[in-house]
């Protein structure tokens, strides 16, 4: 993992925006994080910016707090955070792929409506953090298979936002290019 520092720096803001319960900060860090991810296509990193995201889409809500199981889910997804940040300080990347799995399979330790909630979370964040790398021009085939989505999925959410909409063809008049033409070939 080529990004180790800045996903390291963004992990400890995570974690002090939570103490604030600041979900549109831990929102933002997601995006930062999908935003450099998108070059190197690193699926540790992108798996982080799916932990983040789904974070703040769980502190967002109120309502999940309610259900049995929670306080056991949440202090074990902490945890995990937590211990991204270690492994990332002590450069063991092999421990921070068992924590990035260990915060995934969380959910699987839940049952009834907590789990289906917590699951439909993660998997809408899949989605989103998918469009957001497509819309850095990552192809939607390999965008899909990285994040563990159908492209359908991915295409669906990608029409109903508008990323899939941006225009391409819009060139420069032709008589601006011939302009630009004459100009280099003159030197």
């Amino acid at each position: 993992m080529e990004e180790r520092g800045h996903i390291l720096n963004v992990l400890k803001e995570v974690k002090a925006s939570l103490k604030k319960k600041d979900y549109v900060k831990i929102k933002n860090l997601s995006n930062e994080v999908v935003h450099s991810s998108s070059i190197d296509q690193d699926p540790d990193v992108i798996s982080v910016a799916v932990i983040i995201y789904s974070l703040s889409k769980l502190i967002e809500r109120e309502n999940y707090k309610e259900y049995k199981g929670w306080p056991k889910f949440y202090s074990d997804y902490i945890e995990g955070i937590e211990n991204l940040i270690k492994s990332l300080e002590k450069n063991d990347i092999n421990n921070f792929r068992k924590n990035i799995d260990f915060i995934r399979n969380n959910i699987n330790k839940l049952s009834g409506n907590l789990k289906i909630y917590l699951s439909e979370v993660f998997r809408k964040a899949r989605i989103n953090k998918a469009s957001r790398i497509y819309e850095h021009g990552i192809s939607m085939e390999q965008t899909a298979r990285v994040l563990g989505i159908s492209v359908w999925e991915l295409a669906e959410y990608a029409g109903q936002t508008g990323i899939a909409d941006v225009n391409f063809v819009v060139t420069m008049p032709i008589k601006q290019r011939i302009k630009i033409a004459e100009e280099v070939f003159e030197k």
